[in-house]
């Protein structure tokens, strides 16, 4: 056994030889760490949810996709939902946060358009979204829309089964217009649509009116024209009542 001198330390770091001291602090390399994957959430599960729903659609969701692209199990998942149906209802309510609700003007009529318009984009951007709207929907963003929606048509003087009837025109006619909108324009190419409009013509004798009224043509009136004259009909027999 090797004596110790007098004032000598016997901690590892300085008895070990000087040539194998560690390097100064600044000159080492930092620890290597194993990535971690960010925690699971709700959240980040709508999240990726919307953007399945916006490449595939909702026939393309199943949760095992949904579960590869959070790189997590199936398993992981039904911590947070149940089932798709709880997925899908999730992500319909986060795009209509994405829909803001307007300031309340002095013109109900003018405030519920804004509304629409701003609805409509969002089921454009998300075409999948039209088709899931008919489900009872109870999300925070839905309701807090649809609260403004007929707070509006109060003011406007509508009561009772008028407002029922009203509300309920408004919102089949803002998700029937984008989903037809938004299936005509993802799955007809404009040759094909051309060539709608070209048998139309071609059987001017047997649907006279429909080729007289440009039924089919895109050039001659577009989609925003038709939605805001749509629009202003229904708001013309809310204010009449």
């Amino acid at each position: 056994m090797t004596p110790v001198e007098p004032g000598m330390s016997t901690s590892p770091s300085t008895a070990r030889p000087d040539n194998h001291a560690a390097p100064p602090v600044w000159l080492r390399a930092a620890p290597s760490r194993a990535r971690r994957k960010p925690p699971l959430t709700l959240d980040r599960i709508v999240d990726a949810a919307v953007i399945v729903l916006d490449e595939l659609g909702a026939e393309g969701l199943t949760m095992r996709c949904l579960a590869q692209r959070l790189d997590v199990t199936a398993t992981a998942l039904y911590w947070h939902v149940r089932t798709k149906d709880d997925v899908l209802d999730l992500a319909v309510d986060r795009i209509f946060g994405d829909v803001p609700v307007p300031k309340a003007s002095e013109s109900w009529l003018e405030d519920i358009r804004v509304l629409a318009r701003a609805w409509r984009g969002a089921m454009l951007d998300h075409p999948w979204a039209a088709g899931l709207v008919g489900r009872p929907m109870l999300g925070p963003n839905v309701l807090a829309r649809t609260e403004f929606l007929q707070s509006a048509l109060v003011r406007g003087g509508c009561s009772g089964l008028h407002l029922a009837v009203a509300t309920r025109l408004l919102a089949n006619y803002v998700i029937g217009a984008s989903l037809t909108e938004a299936t005509w324009r993802r799955s007809t190419e404009p040759e094909t649509r051309a060539a709608a409009r070209a048998h139309i013509v071609a059987s001017a004798n047997a649907y006279p009116t429909l080729d007289a009224s440009g039924h089919l043509d895109d050039t001659r009136w577009d989609d925003d024209l038709l939605f805001e004259e749509g629009l202003n009909g229904i708001l013309r027999t809310a204010a009449r009542r």
